[in-house]
């Protein structure tokens, strides 16, 4: 693997990848991007498909949405939520391939 040429961060982009970073730095918070990785969901379907209740995860989902991470249609007086970009589910995704890769000794 040829390795690139580092390119320094501003402080800007370093905060704004670690607050990336600092979404899924929170259990319940990877629990409903990986519930959002299959399809789009309203509150209460979250809330049950990730076993918290409808106000905790309507906390997690306002904080997820101010990181850019899911983004909200409206369908009546129903919200529906659901991961904000490819590259959200990408992060996701490899992230968890990297876990549940056998550790090299």
């Amino acid at each position: 693997m040829q390795e690139a040429t580092p390119v320094p961060l501003t402080e800007e982009t370093a905060a704004d990848l670690a607050e990336l970073f600092r979404a899924f730095s929170d259990t319940s918070r990877v629990r409903i991007i990986a519930a959002l990785a299959g399809c789009e969901m309203n509150v209460n379907t979250l809330a049950e498909a990730v076993g918290l209740s409808e106000s905790a995860t309507s906390h997690h989902l306002r904080s997820l949405r101010q990181m850019r991470l899911v983004r909200t249609r409206k369908e009546g007086r129903e919200v529906f939520y659901c991961l904000d970009d490819e590259h959200i589910l990408s992060i996701y995704r490899m992230g968890l391939d990297h876990v549940q890769h056998p550790v090299r000794r």
